[in-house]
């Protein structure tokens, strides 16, 4: 595997600005950000999802140091450093409740993804970072745009922080508890997709993953003459927003009401059959408030969002949602496998647009996003283009296309449209890179 260039160009900038101690051994290590081809928010219902590792990525430098403090440095912010005892007081890690509401807001907001997974180590693993470390993150991994930055941030700490203090964690567990950083100490809900593409996605195939919790099936492969792009819509994504949080708590309650009605395969959403489903939907409302659910039953099983009193959920769409989109996206898989052209270009596209239309009922569209879809819709496959989709936690963020190899100037005048509609130039994705577990990490003596 080819390490991507920018990790060399990480550590000349790490030379060249000093921002670590001459003749140190330092662990650095890179993630890449993901496309969400198919299955989204899916994920923490059991669905199969299929990813995209993009071209931009996150460097992150680890060292040791003889102060008892944990600094962190990302380039564009102000530095944050935490004395080591304030993480680790009188050997027992900070419990993860205190570390979220230590770092929840303000400056220091950014930097829990960080501190979370040093945090995550020292309670799950033992690792003591003493006497302290630094670290040192530089990303073009763009924020706030749904391609994953924050798993991209975690998965390239956490490799570099291993190698640095000589911890052994396969792969897999990395991506698990890197999503324990993000759920417990950032306090972002997410799935587990985002964390395991950044560690096992490959350039040239789309990850799939069946999240029970996180299986990891054959990759699939990408046919020569097809391509993705991600267009970005200038609107803010987060997964810790109130949308997705809200549409979480949904799927959650339906399959709590479900299962008072039918037996569950697995206890994930995403294993029960369409035809079943439509046979006891009936049981669920199109919304419902948090109060009337929680006078009914005591909560649900997730713990990673509370069903709140005063809210009203779109319960039937949150629990529709992955029943139908794990079909769409193994039909997606079969279509891809299976790849013939012409025609199963466009069955591909109908899955997208679809899996978007699913998006909406869920609430988690977006104006920006929903007109995206459009101006791919309305150029079609006369211009190369098939299908597209809203991606992650919806809500804003980046639109997925799909589109013959040779279609790059479709995307491009589509781009050209947007930012003459709304003033917002989209950033356009192209291209794709290796993850962790690819390209693993490196001991550099600067």
């Amino acid at each position: 595997m080819n390490v991507p260039d920018d990790l060399g160009q990480f550590v000349e900038m790490l030379r060249g600005r000093r921002l670590v101690e001459p003749g140190a051994e330092i662990a650095i290590a890179r993630a890449p950000g993901r496309l969400d081809v198919m299955g989204g928010i899916a994920d923490y219902s059991g669905s199969l999802v299929l990813e995209r590792p993009i071209a931009e990525g996150t460097c992150a430098a680890v060292q040791p140091i003889d102060r008892p403090v944990l600094q962190v440095v990302s380039m564009g912010r102000p530095a944050i450093s935490v004395p080591v005892a304030t993480l680790v007081p009188d050997e027992e890690p900070m419990a993860y409740e205190v570390a979220r509401r230590r770092f929840a807001a303000g400056d220091q907001r950014w930097a829990a993804y960080v501190i979370g997974v040093f945090l995550v180590l020292a309670r799950e693993l033992g690792l003591r970072f003493e006497p302290g470390a630094r670290v040192v993150i530089a990303s073009s991994v763009p924020e706030g745009k749904g391609v994953s930055s924050s798993a991209a941030v975690e998965t390239a700490v956490m490799q570099a922080a291993a190698s640095a203090f000589d911890v052994a964690i396969h792969p897999r567990d990395l991506a698990l508890l890197c999503q324990q950083a993000e759920n417990l100490v950032a306090g972002a809900p997410c799935g587990v997709m985002d964390q395991m593409t950044c560690v096992f996605g490959q350039p040239d195939a789309l990850m799939a993953l069946l999240c029970q919790p996180a299986e990891l099936e054959e990759p699939v492969p990408v046919p020569a003459d097809l391509a993705f792009w991600g267009i970005d819509s200038g609107e803010r994504h987060a997964v810790s927003g109130s949308d997705y949080e809200s549409v979480r708590a949904g799927a959650f309650m339906g399959l709590r009401i479900l299962a008072d009605n039918m037996s569950i395969p697995g206890g994930y959403l995403a294993n029960i059959d369409p035809d079943e489903f439509e046979r006891v939907t009936c049981h669920i409302r199109e919304d419902m408030s948090g109060a009337a659910f929680l006078e009914r039953y005591d909560g649900t099983s997730d713990t990673v969002t509370t069903v709140l009193p005063d809210r009203r959920y779109r319960v039937r769409a949150a629990t529709a949602h992955p029943v139908y989109e794990r079909r769409r996206a193994e039909t997606f898989r079969k279509l891809l496998i299976e790849w013939s052209g012409g025609q199963a270009g466009l069955a591909l596209g109908t899955l997208m647009y679809e899996s978007h239309a699913s998006y909406g009922r869920c609430g988690l569209g977006s104006q920006g996003t929903d007109r995206l879809v459009e101006l791919v819709r309305s150029a079609g496959p006369d211009t190369g283009l098939y299908g597209a989709r809203i991606t992650g936690g919806g809500s804003g963020g980046t639109v997925a296309v799909l589109g013959r190899a040779d279609a790059s100037a479709a995307v491009a005048s589509i781009a050209d449209q947007y930012e003459r509609e709304t003033g917002h130039r989209p950033y356009v994705f192209a291209g794709s890179s290796p993850g962790v577990a690819a390209v693993g990490s490196q001991l550099v003596t600067m």
